[in-house]
């Protein structure tokens, strides 16, 4: 488990929230509309072993999500060379959880931020707002916020 991901942390709490704000919760596993029903879906977008009639508590789905965003941040450390303020940290985390880790890690922003690009990196996110080649409000403003994240501190 990553340091700055243990439970109850600050930097966790931060990564839960805004994961959280953007992923939307539910609390009944429901079929994923974007890839024609599977896999099933539940909480703030988990799909490990979902079940069609799985149900959890909000508390249930939180600590969930601190759990499932621990595997993101762990991608993140492995890929970015560079020290990272805990905002950034927490941008990328939410960056990572979206995309995938492999996509975080190939994408331009880690590459850039590893060259010492910061903010370069930081606005490449913004790049990051479509699924199947369509721009959607919800990434945009997803991104932006990861974005302003990512900034804090340069």
């Amino acid at each position: 488990m990553t340091g700055r991901m243990k439970k109850g942390s600050a930097v966790a709490a931060a990564a839960v929230a805004l994961v959280g704000g953007f992923e939307g919760l539910r609390q009944h596993a429901y079929p994923d509309p974007a890839t024609g029903g599977q896999p099933w879906t539940l909480c703030y977008g988990s799909t490990n072993g979902v079940k069609p009639g799985d149900y959890k508590t909000v508390s249930q789905c939180k600590a969930l999500l601190a759990l499932e965003l621990q595997k993101y941040a762990e991608g993140i450390e492995q890929c970015v060379t560079v020290p990272l303020p805990d905002s950034r940290f927490v941008a990328l985390t939410s960056f990572a959880y979206n995309v995938g880790v492999k996509g975080a890690c190939g994408s331009s922003a880690i590459k850039l931020i590893n060259q010492g690009k910061t903010a370069e990196g930081c606005e490449a996110l913004l790049k990051w707002n479509r699924a199947a080649g369509i721009v959607f409000p919800g990434l945009t403003r997803r991104r932006q916020k990861e974005r302003q994240f990512c900034l804090e501190g340069i």
